[in-house]
């Protein structure tokens, strides 16, 4: 079972953003349909037998060093993710991609943490508890409208999704694991009035995903999130 308490983030920490305002959508797959994505010494996670894609739009606010003032204005992101474990048992995310619009977080986060992070043109528009999430890049667009309903009380499958410690990502042949820490998500219901995904699901190689509806959908106003010093994956 995955708890909803981060374990403590060994110091340093290096790094902080905050995430708002976050659409989570999730589809149930195969673990072997998704298991080439992985980097070496992880492998798919699983809850109940099932994998999960995970594709999240948001906003950044306030990234800087742990302490101090902010280093980078606000951005949007829209991300596409798999959960992760390694030989070790620890938990986390990969991402197949990382969309946002500052070309200068794209290059920093390329070069340093070696995300695949891409430039688009991006905007949000919220109206009462209506969220529309639109990207707009060379070969793939996106369009996510949410409509936000009441709290709910996270069970093991939100944790599952929500709850990540941390990321895998390759770099230099390796495999890199960077742990982070956040409050426990505050999640609220969603029910999705638009979603036009297909290119951009197919630009990352999910193209049979864009044919369904999603699995699971939920809200978050936030969290402040907290990242400490990457560490090698056997």
């Amino acid at each position: 079972m995955i708890s909803a308490d981060a374990p403590p983030l060994p110091r340093p920490r290096i790094l902080r953003q905050s995430w708002l305002d976050l659409t989570f959508v999730h589809w149930a797959v195969e673990p072997e349909s998704i298991a080439r994505f992985y980097p070496p010494g992880t492998r798919p996670d699983t809850f109940e037998g099932r994998a999960y894609v995970g594709l999240v739009p948001f906003r950044m606010a306030r990234t800087g060093f742990a302490r101090g003032p902010a280093l980078v204005g606000d951005f949007l992101e829209t991300n596409i993710r798999l959960y992760s474990i390694d030989s070790t048992g620890r938990r986390g995310v990969v991402f197949l991609s990382l969309d946002a619009n500052r070309r200068d977080v794209v290059a920093i986060a390329r070069t340093v943490f070696a995300l695949p992070y891409r430039f688009a043109r991006m905007q949000y528009d919220v109206r009462d508890q209506t969220h529309t999430y639109t990207t707009q890049a060379a070969g793939f667009s996106s369009r996510i409208t949410a409509r936000v309903g009441a709290a709910m009380e996270p069970g093991d499958l939100e944790h599952f999704l929500t709850a990540r410690w941390g990321l895998h990502t390759q770099r230099a042949g390796r495999t890199w694991y960077l742990p982070n820490e956040h409050p426990a998500w505050e999640l609220r219901s969603a029910e999705l009035l638009d979603l036009e995904a297909g290119s951009l699901l197919t630009s990352v190689g999910l193209r049979d995903l864009s044919t369904r509806p999603p699995d699971h959908v939920a809200h978050s106003s936030g969290v402040r999130s907290y990242f400490g010093l990457p560490r090698r994956t056997p």
